[in-house]
Order: C-alpha cells, then structure tokens, then sequence
C-alpha cells in the first residue's frame, strides 16, 4: 500500500515527465518528424475511388513536412500501427477550394500544339518565372476557343480517404 508521502513524489515525478515532453503512454501513435507508411483509398462524395494504393507499394510520407494535404497528415497523427480509420477531409484541408480565376478561355490558334484537343485532356505551360502550370481542358466550343482550368481536379471537393498505419519509422 502507498502512504501520502510516496502517492504525492509519484505525483511530482509524473507531472514534471510530462512537463518534460515525455510519452507516458506506451505504444503511442504518430508524431511529427515520424516516417509512415500506410495503406490508403480516397473517394470522392459519391463513392467514386480516385486514388487507391490497394495491389500497390505502400505510400510514405514524413509527418510534418507538408508532403500530403494537410487532412490525411492530421488523420494519421496520433494512429498507431494496424489502426485502420475512415475519414472526411473537406475540401479547404484538402486541394482548396475551385478559384474561377484560374479558368481561363483562349483563342485555340493561340495554344501551340498541332496535337488533336480533348475534353479531359492535361496540357502543359511554363509561367515567366519558369514555373510550370498543368492546365485541364474543360471545354472545346465551335467558335474556336478553348476552355482551360488550372486548379487541381480535386480542388472544391470533399475527400473521403480509408487509412490504415502499417509503419512508423
């Protein structure tokens, strides 16, 4: 049996481990910093899978480098290994949300490629900076212009993602 004495240097000795950053809880799931590989599925609203890493190389990302949208690290902090979850990631945790400023309509003569346009079709552009700027083909019109969309395909939408932790490093 404890008496008080030893029930408050308990007391202490636990407080100031975690004051000292120390994990009290053994087994304790990811961090920041921690290498992760996990098992994954995303689908949009409707149930539509997007990405899958089912029948593939396991994705690993560190933690807290900014590697995924910032939804799937949050959902994976604090998992541990054979943790399975399902998670709703709303589209401002994800790829942001669709800018209509980013669809733009040009003229098709202006567009430098002999290639055969399509609805759907990624087409590719170097920015004055150097940067390049992957543009979606929204919309062909009989006018002769093009419709181009650069903001990701998956911004504006809601994420749901399947995650199972298999790894940490």
């Amino acid at each position: 049996m404890f008496k008080v004495g030893h029930i408050s240097l308990i007391v202490i000795l636990l407080t100031a481990a975690v004051l000292m950053g120390c994990n009290l809880v053994s087994g304790g799931g990811a961090k920041n910093g921690d290498t992760v590989q996990v098992n994954y599925t995303g689908k949009l609203a409707d149930g539509t899978v997007f990405d899958s890493s089912i029948g593939r190389e396991p994705l690993e990302f560190t933690l807290g480098n900014g590697q995924m949208i910032p939804g799937f690290e949050k959902a994976v902090l604090g998992m541990k290994v054979g943790e399975k979850k399902t998670v709703t990631i709303p589209a401002d945790e994800a790829y942001g949300p669709h800018l209509d400023e980013l669809v733009v309509e040009v003229p098709r003569d202006k567009l430098h490629s002999d290639a055969e346009l399509a609805v759907g079709q990624i087409l590719q552009a170097t920015a004055q900076n150097g940067q390049q700027i992957m543009f979606t083909i929204t919309a062909i019109s009989d006018n002769g212009t093009v419709t181009l969309d650069a903001n990701h395909p998956l911004a504006g939408k809601d994420l749901t993602f399947d995650i199972e932790l298999l790894k940490i490093k």
